[in-house]
């Protein structure tokens, strides 16, 4: 069958508005997808479903739509979205009536199935992680919009394919090919240039939205349109792959990919080609995400000036001390961001940030933000916040639990109100770790220099609940001979000093010449605690390339 061009307009809730018209207008498509949830995102629609049952779905999609939906029409565009969220009914019947009243004839349908929330008492939202099947049949009724709420984001690939080329659910390498080109897409332009460690390597300005040529066997070409900004290669689909994902075994509700299966080539211009991706039967249970209210925090940033830093550090901890003494969580970090004899104020700066989280509002509000006040004329010289502080804000806190695969009712609910229920995963297989691969031989002793590791090594870095993930590639093979055997989960450790008391478990993924750093707890509760001074762990793998050690000289 033909070669199926998937596009996706969003990588999270809040993504380039236009992105959605750009796609529709800037080259061919079969289908144009959008991801919108991510765990934070569930837990503010969360909150947003509490002031109004009827919202809980991204409202930044059906503006989008308004605009669009007679382009994708006149195209013969499918839209796929997990914009729904808490809400894909909702979202549908809204979409429905946008299309009446703009008189565009399109038939919607979404997919139900995913809310837990009444089984799991104390949780603002509960949504299982659904693959996807739904949308498939939802395509096969000839459905032209398919809303979703919590899939996993490589479902919106998988879905549109396995309708498209008639795939069955144990087709386990074409739906494994699939996943790999929905995980690169996902993200937007994170695949095109955006936040990739080398962007001097191309223009990174504006870069356009990712689309994948499917292929019936399961491989696929990642490019973008002609003209749009950012680029392709090797390494921004390499970074990709390896962003908040962890071992070799990347595992699904539909199936279990293998990451150190994949084979990356560069195919011309802005073109990469994944192929030799090998599927297995998914694990026996599904993943739920569990938001809840944690509390409340609250936040104080003070500005310590010129000479003395540590000793103006240590006598405003002194003076909150009384009003913090029954707080449950109290952080102090001190940013030595100043320089001696600096040129500016700002840059003769340090701050010093306390964070403090409490069940009980009235512990981290007014009382705490009152002695913070109070000390304005009674503390260290030159004494100032960045903000003043507030009364404390609710905070969020994910976990994550997983249910047998038959407690979850999955339907496909079509444009003429029929539903079709999608059976669980027939074949499953208890998720296992990979034997350590084999490693290539170290590189011969040599000068070496003490260097930053990114001059020769990219990495990226994400969330996943409480834990963190950095992936690490290197761009050629001798630097792979180095940086394999060099950076071992103890150099991590002595790299990363936060890390050295928490578990951190490397994962060798050879084919693409990465190792996979899982960080076990360095997140606390999740985004949404706002755990560290980085909660979503973004920028961890650049602080990991900002690191020196010793690197041979041959690879500078």
């Amino acid at each position: 069958m033909t070669t199926l061009r998937i596009g996706n307009a969003s990588g999270f809730y809040g993504d380039r508005f236009d992105a959605m018209r750009e796609m529709l207008t800037g080259g061919e498509l079969d289908v144009l997808t959008g991801d919108y949830l991510a765990e934070l995102t569930m837990l503010i629609l969360g909150r947003d479903r509490l002031k109004d049952p009827a919202a809980g779905y991204a409202r930044t999609f059906l503006r989008q739509l308004e605009e669009c939906l007679g382009l994708a029409h006149e195209r013969g565009v499918r839209i796929v979205t997990n914009a729904g969220g808490l809400n894909p009914a909702g979202l549908a019947d809204a979409v429905g009536r946008l299309a009446d009243r703009l008189e565009i004839p399109v038939r919607v349908a979404h997919v139900a199935g995913d809310d837990l929330t009444a089984a799991h008492p104390g949780s603002l939202a509960a949504h299982a992680y659904l693959g996807g099947f739904g949308i498939t049949e939802c395509l096969r009724a000839g459905a032209d919009v398919v809303v979703t709420g919590r899939v996993t984001d490589a479902a919106l690939v998988t879905g549109p394919a396995a309708a498209h080329f008639g795939w069955s659910a144990t087709e386990y390498d074409r739906l494994a090919g699939a996943v790999a080109a929905g995980h690169v897409l996902e993200c937007g332009a994170q695949a095109t240039g955006g936040n990739y460690a080398f962007f001097r390597d191309g223009d990174a300005r504006r870069p356009g939205f990712p689309l994948a040529e499917l292929h019936e066997d399961g491989s696929c070409v990642i490019t973008k349109h002609p003209g749009t900004g950012g680029f392709v290669d090797v390494g921004t689909v390499t970074a990709q792959l390896l962003y908040e994902t962890a071992g070799a075994r990347y595992a699904g509700p539909d199936v279990t990919a293998r990451l150190d299966s994949v084979r990356l080539s560069q195919d011309g211009p802005d073109r990469v080609r994944i192929e030799g991706v090998r599927g297995e039967a998914p694990p026996p249970t599904l993943k739920v995400g569990l938001n809840r209210l944690g509390g409340f925090r609250n936040e104080v940033v003070f500005v310590l000036t010129g000479l003395d830093i540590e000793a103006k550090a240590a006598l405003v901890r002194d003076q909150m001390e009384p009003a913090l003494g029954k707080v449950a969580d109290v952080r102090w970090e001190l940013a030595r961001t100043d320089r001696s004899d600096a040129p500016t104020e700002e840059t003769a700066s340090a701050l010093l940030r306390l964070v403090v989280r409490d069940p009980d509002q009235g512990a981290v509000g007014r009382a705490l933000s009152g002695a913070a006040v109070e000390l304005a004329l009674a503390s260290y010289p030159g004494f100032h916040v960045v903000t003043p502080p507030g009364k404390g804000s609710p905070y969020g806190v994910f976990e994550d639990v997983y249910v047998p695969h038959g407690s979850v009712d999955h339907v496909a609910v079509l444009h003429d109100g029929r539903r079709i229920p999608v059976p669980p995963a027939h074949d499953t297989v208890v998720l296992e770790a990979v034997p350590e691969p084999p490693l290539p031989e170290p590189p011969e002793p040599g000068p070496t220099r003490r260097a930053s590791l990114g001059l020769v090594a990219g990495a990226r870095s994400g969330d996943k609940g409480g834990n963190a993930n950095v992936g690490v590639w290197a761009r050629t093979d001798d630097a792979w001979r180095w940086l394999a055997h060099e950076l071992t989960a103890d150099r991590f450790r002595e790299l990363i000093p936060e890390s050295r008391e928490l578990t951190v478990v490397r994962h060798a993924l050879p084919n693409l010449r990465a190792l996979n750093f899982v960080v076990e707890g360095i997140l606390g509760a999740g985004v949404a605690a706002q755990h560290r001074f980085d909660p979503q762990a973004k920028a961890l793998g650049e602080w990991l390339r900002s690191r020196h050690l010793e690197i041979p000289e041959a690879l500078l």
